[in-house]
């Protein structure tokens, strides 16, 4: 009897979305199973909010710019596509970021690790924070763990262990940043749970880290001896407490990847996404644009096969449909919620509210740029009431992404409760960053060129109790849904590792049920 064919739906032509197709068809053909999966995506192009622009020689995001090197996904997707030759580390010259305090750029104090002050002496020399709020946090060390079993806010749990002052002007600009969000409204297990770990196991924020440096040098020097040795790529890997799904927690050295904490494609971070489309054209995927999904319908009639149970049908805006034995939503929650509302609870969805944010790019000629771009760029912390929440200087953290002789600067606008500055038009927005440049930074010299990109309702805040809320939500899929899956980045992490985690992660549950 001829094997059936089974029909996968992916829904999203992001990174989880193509990585998650991508795994499907690879470990199907290891299963020695058919598969027939297509990826339906509602724009005009695949990538998500990975979108790189190629202009004049030079290699702009308009999205995110990098992935944390230690976060292991990324990498062992860029070797299974053959572009791991690609990749890129930040320049090590360029160390130093500053934060705003009162309209000037200090040096970000030394001695912290995620804003935690692991070297005592070093962390007393900075001026960003007073000697009161100093010795506050270093209280730290003699707080008691306490109850550290149920969920709160990034916010309290750091006030309660540092102080307020360190909360507002170091781990504010410094955490609330990666995600846009307001530390008094994200959700500790689902962003920053090795905190939560470090007091548990350690018994303060402090201690831990200065367990987790020393374990991470241990390894190190364990991977170099190896590699003095002739082992090639080294064995040494260190796991990072609580840090997500899959193998995204865990570093790993290799001789034949630079060392960076950040890395990314010296052509942009579009080529994985040009690499995926390519190789999923190859394996005969089927890549829909356009396609935009607007009802799903469970159609499974009793007895007809083997996945009968599970069969499903999309209907599309064009009145097309599509017809599957699993589908996977890699979409925005807002999105998934939408679609499976006629069927199962989604509130765990629709408490996942979004923050839309501006990525502010500016390129100049090295004639007349008076600013001597010596770090990587600055922080602006909430207090400091500026357009700007933070700056890449990128020709100088990247050294591919601006040709010679040029200069390259992105500014990111909107946060949690300030995200009016994203609607402004062109001109405005690009006059009032020039202007908080010129206050920061003493920058006057004009653009060659500006490119704005406006992403709104991109940036989930993970809500407190949201771990055990997605959890509750999947098993409802499994008992009232059997064959729809949903993932992405406002399951489980917004970082590109950590979407492409969750991808492969979907892949392997649907070709297990």
């Amino acid at each position: 009897m001829e094997q059936q064919i089974r029909r996968v739906a992916v829904l999203g032509g992001g990174i989880t979305g193509l990585s998650a197709a991508f795994y499907l068809l690879k470990l199907a053909k290891e299963r020695g199973e058919k598969l027939e999966v297509t990826v339906l995506e509602g724009s005009n192009r695949l990538g998500g909010r990975v979108n790189t622009l190629r202009r004049d020689g030079y290699v702009i995001e308009r999205g995110p710019d990098s992935f944390l090197a230690r976060k292991l996904p990324m990498i062992e997707l860029a070797k299974e596509l053959e572009i791991d030759g690609e990749l890129t580390g930040t320049n090590p010259l360029a160390k130093k970021t500053y934060i705003s305090l009162d309209g000037q750029l200090h040096p970000m104090p030394e001695g912290l690790t995620l804003g935690i002050p692991s070297d005592q002496e070093k962390f007393m020399r900075t001026d960003l924070v007073s000697e009161e709020g100093k010795l506050r946090a270093l209280e730290d060390l003699e707080i008691p763990a306490g109850d550290v079993t149920a969920d709160e806010t990034v916010g309290d749990f750091l006030e309660r262990r540092m102080g307020k002052e360190m909360v507002e002007r170091i781990f504010e600009p410094l955490l609330a940043g990666i995600h846009a969000g307001d530390l008094y409204r994200l959700g500790l297990e689902a962003t920053f749970p090795q905190f939560k770990t470090m007091v548990k196991e350690f018994g303060s924020l402090i201690a831990g880290t200065r367990e987790a440096q020393l374990a991470a040098a241990k390894a190190k020097a364990h991977s170099e001896a190896k590699q003095d040795a002739g082992g090639g790529v080294a064995a040494g890997v260190v796991k990072d407490a609580g840090s997500g799904e899959g193998s995204g927690a865990t570093s790993v050295a290799s001789a034949s990847l630079p060392a960076s904490v950040f890395m990314t494609f010296r052509n942009g971070l579009s080529t994985v996404i040009e690499a995926l489309e390519s190789r999923l054209q190859a394996e005969g995927c089927s890549i829909r644009l356009g396609a935009q999904v607007e009802s799903l319908e469970n159609v499974a009639v009793a007895g007809e096969g083997a996945y009968s149970q599970g069969r499903y049908q999309l209907r599309l805006s064009d009145g097309s449909t599509v017809e599957a034995d699993d589908v996977l939503l890699t979409l925005p929650a807002y999105a998934t919620a939408e679609l499976l509302t006629p069927h199962v609870d989604v509130s765990a969805l629709t408490n996942i509210r979004y923050i839309s944010v501006a990525n502010v790019v500016l390129a100049y000629d090295e004639v007349g740029f008076n600013q001597d771009l010596d770090g990587s760029g600055f922080l602006v912390p909430r207090g400091e009431h500026r357009h700007i929440t933070a700056s890449t200087w990128t020709s100088s953290k990247w050294l591919h992404t601006a040709p010679e002789g040029k200069r390259l600067i992105r500014c990111y606008v909107g946060r949690a409760g300030d995200e009016k500055g994203v609607e402004l038009n062109d001109a405005v927005l690009a006059g009032v960053v020039q202007r908080d440049l010129q206050d920061l930074t003493g920058l006057t010299a004009t653009p060659e060129f500006v490119e704005i990109t406006r992403l709104r309702h991109s940036m989930p805040q993970y809500p407190v109790g949201h771990l055990d809320a997605i959890a509750t939500f999947r098993d409802s899929l499994v008992d009232q849904l059997p064959g729809i899956h949903a993932t992405g980045a406002a399951f489980g992490g917004v970082g590109l590792p950590d979407c492409i985690a969750q991808g492969k992660h979907a892949a392997q549950q649907i070709l297990d049920r």
